[in-house]
């Protein structure tokens, strides 16, 4: 079975994509490859964040890889927090980097007063394969619940809803959620692409 380097230590990420790709690739994590430094992610887009880890791994290890990037954009919002998804609270210091639970705090409060709840989760995947790189995107369209429901899957999961269904990614479970997310979309045209 080819290996396949996803850069990435997160393991709710991590058993999605295995999940997906389980038939045709061994997926690493960096742990896997014994890579434990702190991959940059500085750019303002999700491309070039994505790209800047796939990149990383390729010049460091040698080995083919992909990365991703993925962020929720709000429509009321002007597409935020997008990149800064997972340190939104961090950014006005009203919680840690990663805090799931202040991130929503933040964006729930941001929307209060707010009619216009529509959102996406969007994905970007950048494989470096044979020094050749190749970009996939995969969106699912939502709206934002006004509170949180469910206990499956993570970030902002608990509050949105994606188009379509009347439940949130959390009340879904991760069969579902795995079938129809931003990140399933990006991976299916990532496989898609390995296997043609």
């Amino acid at each position: 079975m080819k290996k396949l380097v996803f850069a990435t230590n997160n393991e709710h990420k991590l058993a999605e994509v295995r999940a997906i790709l389980k038939d045709t690739y061994q997926v690493l994590s960096l742990k896997d490859i014994n890579c434990f430094e702190d991959i940059p992610e500085t750019a303002d887009n999700l491309e070039d964040n994505a790209r800047q880890k796939a990149e990383y791994i390729y010049q460091h290890y040698h080995l083919d890889c992909f990365a991703d990037d993925s962020g929720l954009e709000v429509e009321a919002l002007q597409g935020a927090p997008g990149v800064y998804s997972a340190r939104y609270a961090a950014l006005e210091g009203t919680g840690e980097a990663h805090d799931s639970k202040a991130n929503i705090n933040r964006l729930l409060r941001e929307l209060k007063d707010k009619d216009n709840r529509k959102a996406q989760f969007r994905t970007i995947v950048c494989l470096i394969q044979d020094g050749k790189e190749h970009l996939f995107e995969g969106i699912v369209e939502g709206t934002i619940n006004p509170e949180e429901r469910g206990s499956s899957g993570f970030g902002y999961d608990p509050i949105f809803m994606p188009k379509g269904y009347n439940k949130t990614f959390a009340e879904l479970g991760e069969d579902v959620k795995n079938s129809i997310s931003h990140r399933a979309r990006a991976i299916k045209k990532l496989v898609d692409f390995l296997q043609s």
